[in-house]
């Protein structure tokens, strides 16, 4: 008997170190969202609500259904329609009919941010579109009007009438981490409501995937095909991260991998277009390239990454902050600059006026410089297709001109735009253009129905004018 109660005893004790064993080393391991604390912040002019979510403890045992469930609903499927009216001919009047018609241009996805429908998706889903569509997950279809767009962040913020819509909270793209598990969640090839999963690959990534302007893309291996263009990706708490955007791919379709405007600049255009009806792009005010190991050695650098200084406007905020050429940008913020790509992405996400810490090494040692953004103004002519800025001194020197203002992008994809960014136009009509405000002047005082006359100027500072006929 007392054989047996020792046993007994021994046993009991046994079982009770493995339980607590468990629960010491390995039950703290799972992601219990009972020890999350969750922190709401809303914007009073947007009423965008940025949720964000900090645990003490990060599992491998993910589990996506909650956040697939939370995301799915908030996820919309955009149609770009054309609209056409009355049949013209024999062919029109058999394949259209008499009363005119639509047809699909596209198709893509969208994400609800707020209760009373505004939607964030791609520029490039709705570029163009005479009518847009927007189906919901419960299959309703409104219409919807276009709020505002940024071409160049690839970002167009529509709307529909309804309310009391599920929607998606902002999450701290800054905060994400490689290998942290994502969803993307969208309409590809027109199935409604398809979610897949997958990492974090890389941030900050450039594609070059539009007017040459340094990108800053999320990449993920979370299946992105054509059609999930404007939708959502999202972290395991179902806070919008990213608006997918892209994919390199030579079929065409996912090959692993996709790419995200990250939702700290979108969040950023969607605000600013709601407040200011258009974008307020911050700039530093500088010039450079990324920096590798041939550059480090050639100019006997203690790094081999970051954002080698070439140039630097004068009276930017960079000039007057006194970050100087040959300057190595390290870091900006909390923000590790690696590549330009860094830089850029994060400059996206402020606006005019915003102040920054710019950690710059120069002759090998550290130096911390705070920066206030200027405004960088831009302004479209539209008859040619070109978008221009004010140009700098150091851009008219290397341009051997003493007037004119610089083409900065390029409002379609041809080639032929695409090339004559940087250029330098001295005179619209004749008259001679100093700045965007006389561009603006000249165009606004004239009949959009007669020619447009422009000159260029080489980089020997030879003029050739270009005539642009309606």
């Amino acid at each position: 008997m007392k054989k047996f109660t020792t046993l007994l005893f021994v046993s009991m004790l046994g079982g009770i170190l493995t339980l607590g064993s468990y629960k010491i080393f390995l039950e703290e391991d799972i992601f219990n969202l009972d020890e999350v604390q969750q922190t709401t912040v809303q914007n009073p002019s947007a009423g965008i609500l940025q949720v964000s979510y900090e645990s003490k403890f990060y599992g491998t045992n993910a589990d996506f259904t909650e956040a697939a469930e939370k995301t799915v609903h908030g996820v919309v499927h955009v149609k770009n329609v054309a609209v056409f009216g009355p049949s013209k001919s024999v062919w029109e009047h058999q394949y259209r009919g008499e009363g005119g018609g639509k047809a699909l241009r596209g198709a893509g996805s969208g994400v609800i941010i707020t209760p009373d429908g505004y939607i964030v998706t791609n520029n490039h889903v709705i570029n163009g579109a005479n009518e847009i569509e927007v189906t919901l997950n419960n299959n309703k279809t409104y219409k919807a009007e276009v709020i505002g767009t940024e071409p160049s962040a690839d970002i167009a913020l529509i709307k529909i009438d309804a309310e009391n819509l599920d929607y998606l909270p902002f999450g701290n793209s800054n905060n994400i981490r490689l290998g942290e598990w994502v969803l993307a969640v969208g309409n590809p090839f027109n199935l409604t409501s398809t979610v897949t999963a997958g990492i974090v690959s890389a941030k900050a990534r450039d594609i070059n995937a539009y007017d040459g302007t340094p990108q800053s893309f999320i990449q993920t291996d979370a299946a992105i095909n054509p059609g999930n263009s404007g939708g959502a990706l999202v972290n395991i708490n179902g806070e919008l991260i990213g608006i997918n955007t892209a994919i390199t791919s030579q079929t065409g379709s996912y090959i692993g991998y996709g790419f995200a405007v990250p939702s700290n600049n979108a969040r950023k255009i969607v605000e600013d277009i709601l407040e200011y009806g258009n974008v307020q792009r911050g700039i530093l005010g500088i010039r450079g390239q990324d920096v590798n190991q041939g550059i480090s050695r050639k100019l006997d650098l203690p790094v081999a990454q970051g954002v080698l200084v070439g140039d630097v406007d004068s009276e930017s905020g960079a000039a007057v902050a006194g970050i100087r050429q040959g300057d190595v940008i390290r870091q900006i913020d909390n923000i590790e600059v690696r590549k330009m790509s860094d830089l850029t992405g994060y400059i996206g996400s402020k606006r005019p006026d915003d102040v920054v810490k710019v950690t710059v090494i120069r002759e090998g040692r550290e130096r911390n410089l705070e920066v206030k953004l200027t405004k960088y103004e831009t302004y479209a002519i539209t008859p040619i297709g070109l978008e221009v800025t004010n140009a700098s001194k150091e851009d008219l020197q290397r341009f051997k001109t003493t007037n004119g203002v610089k083409i900065s992008g390029a409002l379609t994809g041809d080639e032929q735009s695409q090339a004559l960014i940087g250029i330098i136009i001295t005179k619209l009509d004749n008259q001679k253009v100093n700045d965007i405000s006389d561009v603006k002047k000249i165009l606004n005082s004239k009949n959009p129905k007669e020619p447009l006359s422009v000159t260029f100027v080489n980089s020997k500072g030879e003029e050739q004018t270009y005539i642009w006929r309606q």
